[in-house]
C-alpha cells in the first residue's frame, strides 16, 4: 500500500496510473463494443461462416493479415473485405478491433 501511496504522490506516477487505466478502459470498451458490430443473418447452424468485413477506411497490408489470422481473404471493394472460412467463435475476435465497423454475412456469389 505505501507504494501505491508514494506513486499516486509523485506527477510521473500520477501520469502512468492515468495511462494505465485509460489503456484498461480502452481495451474493456473494445471487448464490449464487439457484439455489436456483428449483423445479424450469420448462419448460426454452421462451424465456418464467410462474413464481409468493412472497415472505417480503406484496409491496407496490415488490416489484411491481421484479418487473414482469422480466415482466407478472397477480395477488398473499397472498404471492405471479403472473409471466408472463418470460425463462428472467432467472429467477436474479428469484429474487435477499433478499425471494424461492421461483419456482415457474406452474400453467397459475393
Amino acid at each position: 500500500m505505501s507504494l501505491l501511496r508514494r506513486l499516486l504522490r509523485s506527477t510521473k506516477g500520477k501520469v502512468a496510473l492515468a495511462v494505465l487505466l485509460g489503456t484498461l478502459a480502452f481495451q474493456v470498451w473494445l471487448t464490449l463494443a464487439a457484439p455489436g458490430k456483428i449483423a445479424p443473418g450469420i448462419e448460426e447452424d454452421r462451424r465456418r461462416v464467410d462474413v464481409l468485413v468493412t472497415l472505417a477506411f480503406p484496409p491496407e497490408r496490415f488490416h489484411i493479415q491481421k484479418l487473414q489470422e482469422h480466415g482466407r481473404v478472397s477480395g477488398t471493394s473499397g472498404n471492405s473485405v471479403q472473409l471466408r472460412g472463418v470460425n463462428r467463435a472467432a467472429l467477436t475476435s474479428v469484429a474487435r478491433p477499433y478499425w471494424v465497423v461492421e461483419v456482415a454475412p457474406l452474400e453467397q456469389g459475393g
